[in-house]
């Protein structure tokens, strides 16, 4: 084999599964109703990635999921599966399987030819689809209920029955679209890892679409985060929670504290500020497009502010920032207590992990407040 050749093989090899969105846009109606539910997004899925597509109702996430599975076809852009042009593909056509939010087994199957259905269509042996829908059974937690007819489901298990059916197929690109928002609280944390843990040991390319943040740190290598069509930010879900790209990511990813700036003074050399919050001057990381905004607000996470019983003295570390406040509201859930607090630049909420008994501040206690600076982020305002 030539060593041309070999570089191919290799090549095609490390592309399995590898998606690419450039330029991808969707445009519904014309005139002044034209709106776009798909504006100029550019991603790259990598081989073997679990990337979730994040945002509020109508911020394009299913829409994208759609044309990548060839249900719309874009206004313009591309789509390409292992560099091939996917929308020259009828959806038939595309190696990709889909579970969808709603599922609809078919009801004169039982719940193993469901599941065994697009394998015989492949024409596999007898012994290998009974092994590969076993498993994918025993995954779902189906295994006693194969010889059950759909009617004979909950709705819970029917989902269950159309996740199986989609992942056994092993294709190279897996999509969801919001395929577990139909069960319970319990079982949709079940469901989540089952799916993750199945899908790590296929090694099948995912995008999965949701609206909710649990399922979307939980499950995912990347985070993309969309909003009005667009991309705000696509990263690790550490990334996005510590170190979000705007103020909407910050707002929409977990809880946030957002302080007004009273000044800000750039180091040169690294991203980083001095910044006057709360009556005091503390060196915070910042965001590269801070340096040059307008407006700036320092992000600070409820966990990320400690209280602590008010000193006299009140002296200060080198890492946080204190100043007086009132607690207007003290709420105990057993692993962590939640306060809300009136600072002198308005309300802010707090979180703190197990805490012992007498550690706990009740409403009208004047407390100390220090923010962690290395662990709060400065961001331009939108």
């Amino acid at each position: 084999m030539s060593t041309q050749t070999s570089d191919k093989t290799a090549t095609a090899a490390t592309d399995t599964g590898a998606v690419t969105l450039r330029g991808l846009e969707k445009v519904f109606g014309e005139g002044d109703s034209k709106v776009y539910a798909v504006d100029g997004v550019d991603l790259d899925v990598h081989p073997g990635e679990f990337i979730t597509l994040l945002g509020p109702s109508g911020c394009g996430k299913t829409t994208t999921l759609r044309i990548i599975a060839g249900f719309e076809a874009p206004t313009r852009g591309e789509v390409h599966l292992e560099g091939d042009d996917m929308p020259r593909r009828t959806p038939d056509k595309r190696p990709r399987a889909t579970a969808f939010q709603t599922y609809a087994p078919s009801p004169h199957m039982t719940v193993f030819d469901n599941v065994a259905y697009g394998l015989k269509l492949q024409g596999l042996a007898s012994k290998r689809i009974a092994d590969e829908v076993s498993y994918a059974l025993a995954t779902m937690g189906l295994s006693k209920l194969r010889d059950r007819a759909p009617n004979q489901l909950s709705g819970g298990q029917q989902q269950r029955v159309a996740l199986a059916r989609a992942m056994v197929m092993k294709p190279k690109v897996l999509l969801f679209d919001e395929p577990l928002s139909n069960l319970d609280a319990k079982l949709r944390v079940q469901m989540r890892s089952e799916i993750r843990r199945l899908q790590e040991r296929l090694g099948i390319t995912s995008i999965y679409v949701t609206h909710d943040q649990d399922e979307a740190m939980s499950m995912s290598d990347r985070i993309v985060v969309m909003r009005n069509g667009k991309i705000e930010q696509a990263a690790r879900p550490e990334e996005v929670y510590r170190r979000p790209a705007s103020v909407f990511v910050a707002d929409f990813i977990g809880r946030a504290n957002f302080l007004e700036v009273e000044s800000a003074i750039f180091d040169p050399e690294i991203d980083h500020a001095q910044v006057t919050v709360l009556g005091q001057t503390i060196s915070v990381p910042a965001n590269a497009k801070a340096r040059s905004a307008h407006g700036r607000t320092l992000l600070v996470r409820p966990e990320s502010v400690r209280v602590e019983k008010l000193t006299q003295e009140g002296a200060q570390s080198a890492h946080a920032v204190g100043a007086t406040a009132i607690v207007l509201s003290s709420v105990f859930y057993g692993n962590l207590v939640e306060y809300d607090l009136e600072t002198e630049v308005g309300n802010l909420t707090v979180v703190h992990s197990d805490p012992d008994e007498e550690e706990i501040f009740q409403p009208g206690t004047r407390v100390e407040v220090k923010i962690e600076a290395p662990r709060a982020w400065l961001l331009p305002v939108d």
